[in-house]
């Protein structure tokens, strides 16, 4: 029996476990769902990366004891019937994922959604790969953009729950997809799809979440992959230089982040004579607060009220059926040689040998 109170079953074939992941959401729009979401999330010393005992006085004496209002209301605006539109979308996507790769690969894989703050949590889904007898398990965050604070946050999160298991499985993991033509091709029919319906604004804007110009600095090469990125899918597109630009946003704290920003970008266009313009943000893999509130309310308003007449945003890949087939194919480039069957134990003969030698099960 294994540590979870399992009993294992000899000669079972595992299946292909996929763990996709995601940044995560609060419980319920109100300060106290958020003080618990914003405690683990500012917390992580991959998010924030100052000294703890500093920081625990600046986190716990300051910004948790205000943030969490501030935060509740926003989140607010943004709420669903079903929930928080992240989670809704990511449950959505790892259906429509499950479904694509169970249609190509038979039974023999299984995709379970955890976030890395928040429920449901990588632990949560980890044992449910576990409990799959998932013994070769891809992880996969959707975060197209290499980043310290995402990608390898969710690698602490996985192997601080490899601690405590006994039998640890093999171990792949998807650390970025910026310039992955399936992903590209998907952003470029988005953007073009809107166009279609909406007619085609001035300016593309190209808005990335921002993070300190130090992880720059310090050899991150998030600011890079970003203009990858917003360049290969202008250049699908035919837009020239002048037609369209990277931006950052959602800033946090006091210190310089990547630059330009989103907002003064969009007050300075709206300055300058800009009538219109389309934003699109391909580092969300899915519609979240910072899309749907930041970029499709508030710098709205900043555009607008800059003399900008147009302002239009475009929708997140979410579980568009290119955007899945492109994770879909991502997986199989990534899980090459572990659905070789040659490769996969003869399972009756590993249960006849465990019976012969005194096995229960």
């Amino acid at each position: 029996m294994d540590q979870s109170g399992k009993d294992y079953v000899h000669g079972t074939v595992p299946p292909l476990g996929i763990l996709v992941t995601n940044l995560g959401t609060p419980d319920a729009p109100t300060p106290t769902a958020l003080r618990r979401y914003l405690a683990e999330f500012l917390w992580d010393p991959r998010i924030v990366e100052i000294p703890r005992p500093v920081w625990w006085i600046i986190l716990h004496g300051v910004i948790l004891r205000t943030r969490p209002k501030r935060s509740a209301h926003a989140y607010q605006s943004i709420w669903t019937n079903e929930g928080s539109p992240l989670l809704v979308i990511a449950r959505r996507q790892a259906a429509a994922l499950q479904s694509v790769l169970t249609q190509q690969r038979g039974a023999s894989v299984k995709v379970a959604l955890g976030m890395r703050y928040g429920n449901p949590s990588i632990a949560d889904a980890l044992d449910e790969l576990r409990q799959a007898n998932a013994q070769r398990i891809l992880v996969f965050p959707l975060y197209p953009q290499y980043a310290a604070a995402t990608a390898a946050s969710t690698f602490d999160a996985v192997a601080a729950v490899f601690k405590a298991w006994r039998w640890i499985p093999e171990l792949r993991m998807i650390t970025h997809y910026h310039d992955d033509p399936g992903y590209i091709k998907a952003v470029v029919a988005s953007v073009r799809e809107h166009w279609a319906q909406h007619g085609q604004a001035e300016k593309l804007l190209f808005s990335f979440h921002g993070i300190p110009k130090r992880c720059l600095l310090a050899g991150d090469p998030y600011h890079c992959e970003c203009h990858v990125t917003a360049r290969l899918v202008a250049e699908q597109l035919g837009l020239p230089q002048d037609r369209w630009q990277v931006a950052f946003q959602s800033l946090f704290g006091r210190e310089e982040w990547l630059k330009p920003y989103t907002n003064e970008t969009l007050e300075s266009w709206g300055k300058s004579g800009v009538k219109s313009v389309d934003i699109v943000c391909p580092g969300f893999s899915a519609d979240c607060l910072e899309t749907l509130e930041e970029m499709a309310m508030l710098n709205r308003g900043v555009f607008l009220k800059a003399g900008g007449e147009r302002y239009s945003y475009i929708p997140a890949l979410n579980d568009r059926p290119d955007h899945i087939q492109a994770l879909a194919a991502l997986v199989a480039q990534h899980s090459q040689g572990w659905h070789d069957e040659n490769a996969l134990w003869d399972a009756a003969a590993s249960r006849r040998r465990a019976l012969e030698m005194g096995a229960a099960k």
